[in-house]
């Protein structure tokens, strides 16, 4: 599949509010194309770079923006992971308490779709830093090529410095997340002969978290894939993607019926 395509699907896919975060890439693919048909260089030196001036403010808007809304959605996270953790002590502590183990069970329900839905959002955040810095990096590929300019090398180092290419934090916070799943909200209990797999199932099955968990899903895919599979391959290309989730996608796939992309 084409980037075009694929950037087109996870924006659609993606929540309603994130959709103008993204980058403009066909916008942008029009303008190397005013730019390249202004060629040759030689003949008009200053509407050439007129137009690469143009194109490079373009760029840095399009950076102002993702790290805005990254940075903003980090702080975001940051807030709502204390939350969640606070919540669920505060249930544990009643519980051990001698409190009613129906309340428990329904204020731990509430808690793990929190957590799940909580788990995505983080999951398609990092996702939107990698096809947002792929996005440039073929962009930038584009126009080298197309107008024999070198803006590739300078601006991919550039962004590489930026906070929305920056997503240890996140990653950390899907770590914990996860380590509260497992240990906390899904614990295998001893006595009972429960897998990974079958854990998962329990998470995807109720309709609220299959929303979410079928837009995490397609994000982790949308991930490795333009990891393993990429023509702007070299010292810049983003690592393989090793999916540390594939029982849960498995889980999900076995339990839902609609093609996740």
């Amino acid at each position: 599949m084409k980037f075009g395509k694929r950037l087109k699907q996870q924006i659609e896919e993606t929540f309603p509010t994130w959709r103008d975060q993204f980058l403009c890439y066909k916008e942008l693919k029009k303008l190397i194309k005013l730019i390249s048909s202004a060629l040759p260089i030689a003949a008009e030196p200053t509407k050439y770079g007129k137009a690469e001036a143009e194109f490079v403010y373009m760029l840095n808007n399009e950076i102002d923006k993702f790290n805005t809304f990254f940075m903003e959605q980090e702080e975001d996270f940051i807030i709502r992971h204390k939350e969640l953790q606070q919540r669920i002590k505060r249930v544990m502590d009643k519980w051990s308490s001698n409190g009613s183990r129906t309340e428990y069970n329904d204020e731990m329900a509430k808690i793990r779709k929190d957590v799940v839905d909580f788990h995505g959002e983080m999951v398609l955040l990092e996702n939107y830093s990698n096809i947002n810095f792929t996005g440039l990096a073929k962009i930038l590929k584009k126009y080298d090529k197309r107008t024999g300019g070198l803006l590739r090398l300078p601006f991919i180092q550039k962004v590489l410095k930026q906070p929305f290419f920056t997503t240890d934090l996140v990653s950390n916070l899907v770590k914990e997340c996860e380590n509260t799943i497992d240990e906390v909200l899904f614990p295998i209990e001893e006595d009972k002969e429960e897998t990974k797999e079958q854990k998962g199932a329990i998470m995807v099955a109720t309709e609220p978290v299959k929303g979410i968990f079928r837009n995490t899903v397609a994000a982790l895919l949308t991930m490795e894939e333009i990891r393993r599979v990429s023509s702007t391959k070299d010292h810049f290309s983003l690592p393989p993607l090793n999916l540390s989730h594939s029982h849960l996608i498995h889980s999900f796939q076995l339990n839902s019926p609609i093609p996740i992309l």
